[in-house]
């Protein structure tokens, strides 16, 4: 396993880390997890050195944390980094802050969490914790033992990144990032820019949620230009091994094999150079070839005065067309359709296009979303 350094404290940490909220579950029911196999996926990872293991609040409908505490059971606490994040959304006062903390470590059985991370940052949940003061939250629970590290991770458009970065003294921050979401939110920009200020990312989603793991034909030929053979979770994973700034890449993996594979990448320095780097551009605009709608996810179209959730479809559609994951996305739409939030409730208003800064023609491709993903 490759280790780099983290914080300030120059803590050791395995550059995969064990992400928690993909855990194999029984019957499909993500809130019950499979203890046995799970159990056995923590304990194998461990073995193999990873020593970081990320959760959160309601990873697994809540029950991620008992079962990682309760899976890490009987190994020395000074050998893995525990990171966790504060449920914000649920904050109502300041003193909330700290009850959740408390009821953390209890379902974690550890008196203390190595990273603790206020939970997706955008706009609006930020203004929220400063609004409650978390500062002299952090200040209380670093005082009193309870954190050692004090981070958050993030779920909205660069500038905001910029803003929260510069707002407090954070030790670390944890992005999304991929070949693919190079300009998505924090995206690439945003890694450096925190790199420059001298805090160190946690990336998180590196094979997008699995989409990135199995390759179309023609992107497994461009692939195979290479003069170094890849996988292509492990083009998605030197990737970013070979950006500078990055201490942690977290793989949130749901079966054994799963795991080996991340491990086996990840145990040895397999950087890309200036050609391979280029391949993986190339392969990513295949695949970006392949949108439908050049929707940015910026929101602006929302809220719809019929509750049409608007990006989310978006996603849906492109996703089915450029990662092939119809069947996924006709599943997700179903639910929008149950809500009562599907493409059908649009009635032509106009009103999101006006406020499109893409100038994009909602109307329609809402219909031609529905034409494909309504069963």
């Amino acid at each position: 396993m490759q280790y780099r350094e983290i914080t300030r404290d120059k803590l050791n940490v395995s550059l995969l880390g064990l992400g928690c909220m993909r855990f194999p579950v029984l019957e499909d029911d993500n809130s019950r997890i499979d203890v046995d196999k799970a159990t056995l996926m923590v304990r194998h990872a461990f073995d193999k050195g990873i020593n970081y293991f990320d959760t959160a609040y309601p990873y697994h409908g809540g029950e991620s944390e008992a079962f990682l505490g309760y899976a890490l059971e009987g190994i020395r606490r000074e050998d893995y980094h525990l990171a966790t994040k504060s449920p914000v959304w649920l904050m109502e006062n300041h003193d909330d802050f700290m009850r959740y903390l408390d009821e953390q470590l209890v379902n974690l059985k550890t008196n203390y969490v190595d990273f603790y991370l206020f939970h997706a940052l955008n706009m609006d949940s930020f203004k929220k914790i400063k609004s409650l003061e978390f500062e002299k939250f952090v200040n209380q629970a670093k005082k009193e033992g309870k954190i050692k590290h004090i981070g958050f991770s993030f779920h909205d458009e660069l500038p905001v990144f910029k803003e929260i970065i510069d707002y407090y003294p954070w030790e670390f921050c944890q992005i999304q990032l991929n070949y693919m979401d190079v300009d998505y939110q924090a995206g690439l920009s945003g890694l450096e820019y925190a790199r420059n200020k001298g805090i160190d990312v946690v990336v998180m989603e590196p094979l997008k949620g699995g989409k990135l793991a199995n390759s179309p034909d023609d992107v497994l030929q461009v692939w195979n230009k290479a003069k170094t053979s890849r996988t292509p979770v492990q083009w998605a994973l030197n990737w970013l091994y070979s950006l500078p700034g990055i201490s942690v890449v977290l793989s949130g993996m749901s079966t054994m094999d799963q795991l080996d594979e991340n491990i086996r990448i990840s145990s040895y320095d397999n950087s890309m150079s200036l050609d391979d780097m280029d391949i993986v551009k190339e392969a990513a605009d295949i695949y970006r070839s392949r949108t439908k709608v050049d929707c940015t996810g910026c929101k602006y179209c929302i809220p719809c005065p019929q509750n049409v959730e608007i990006p989310n479809i978006f996603e849906l559609y492109n996703n089915a067309h450029v990662y092939g994951t119809m069947e996924e996305s006709i599943n997700s739409y179903s639910s929008l359709v149950k809500k009562e939030s599907d493409s059908s409730k649009c009635i032509e208003c106009g009103l999101c296009e006006e406020k499109c800064p893409q100038n994009l023609r909602i109307i329609q491709y809402l219909k031609e979303a529905k034409s494909d993903l309504y069963r």
